[in-house]
């Protein structure tokens, strides 16, 4: 325990370390090529920060033939990203964050379509694809669905385009762009490194412990992948830019559920999914989500107390997932 304490802090800091480097590389770039602070936030930067999700898929499945763990710290790093992070971000930020109606309506209820098409995707899977399962149902998720996703992801991209053509600003000067661009190779070697570590975290303890690893990718690796988007947000709440520290974290779950888990079925050729698992976590994602955009809806702010609010539900989370992994809960099957 001692030994795996120590890999899962070390490739916690790596990707903490990799994630920053990577952000502000990110940051800069989008900077000098002039984009409207949303699209910053929500792609470019959101991509950048998503990175370690991203590995996370492709790694697990091509690795270490867990292509559930992958998808458990996806889903479980976007119920911290929705809850944890706004919440971080408000108590950073000077009195209350900020939000837009165009961030609310528009960034907001499109990541939950996201989750939606996500969960279609898994759905169709276990229609046309079925697989027995240890615990309720499960299916095949096929190359041929995994692209079903990614082009609504292509759709978004095409939104925020649009946003894009119709801004007008100027390059920020004096931006070495050679430079941060090796930066954000530099950011995406440390961060494979430290994925690779915390899946053998997640496997090891899991092992030690008598738990599925699929726990702790929920919980605990999910947190640690989460450490660039909170980065982000955080500073960005400090910049007074609450735009696109909000735009970050939904634009970083669009990007994990549209691209990132597709990705790790791309390389993994297809993969199994337990549909009747998968479920209750999605269905506390929505919930998490609605939650978060009813508090950004009245008066289009974060307060202070509502930040509060967010951190006792995703509390409320850790103790199910906890309360799962001792058979208290039957939910998720995790005993």
């Amino acid at each position: 325990m001692i030994a795996l304490t120590v890999i899962g802090v070390l490739s916690a800091a790596a990707v903490w370390v990799g994630g920053t480097r990577l952000e502000r590389a990110a940051d800069r770039l989008a900077s000098y090529y002039a984009l409207p602070p949303v699209v910053q936030g929500a792609v470019i930067v959101a991509v950048g920060s998503s990175m370690p999700e991203l590995l996370t898929a492709v790694l697990a499945p091509l690795l270490h033939g867990n292509f559930e763990l992958g998808v458990s710290v996806i889903v479980g790093s976007a119920v911290f990203n929705v809850l944890v992070i706004p919440a971080v971000a408000a108590f950073a930020s000077d009195g209350a964050l900020n939000a837009t109606p165009d961030l609310v309506y528009k960034e907001a209820q499109f990541y939950l379509l996201s989750v939606s098409v996500f969960i279609l995707t898994l759905s169709l899977a276990v229609i046309y694809n079925p697989a027995p399962a240890d615990f309720g149902v499960g299916g095949n998720v096929t190359r041929g669905l995994a692209l079903v996703p990614i082009a609504v992801y292509g759709l978004y991209i095409f939104l925020q385009y649009a946003d894009t053509v119709d801004h007008e600003a100027e390059g920020a000067e004096g931006v070495d762009v050679r430079r941060q661009w090796l930066t954000l190779l530099v950011g995406f070697v440390l961060i494979s490194a430290g994925v690779e570590g915390l899946l053998r975290f997640a496997i090891g303890v899991g092992d030690a412990l008598g738990t599925e690893s699929f726990v702790w990718g929920l919980t605990v690796v999910a947190a640690a992948t989460s450490l660039p988007d909170t980065v982000v947000s955080v500073t960005s709440s400090r910049k007074q830019n609450d735009v696109t520290s909000i735009a970050n974290v939904f634009g970083s779950n669009v990007f994990d559920l549209l691209v990132a888990v597709p990705a790790g079925v791309l390389v993994a050729g297809g993969t199994y999914v337990n549909f009747s698992r998968s479920v209750p976590l999605l269905a506390y994602l929505v919930l998490a989500t609605v939650v978060l955009f009813t508090l950004m809806r009245t008066r289009f702010e974060l307060s202070r107390w509502e930040a509060g609010a967010l951190l006792v539900t995703y509390t409320v989370f850790v103790l199910w997932v906890f309360a799962e992994s001792f058979g208290v809960v039957g939910l998720l099957n995790a005993t």
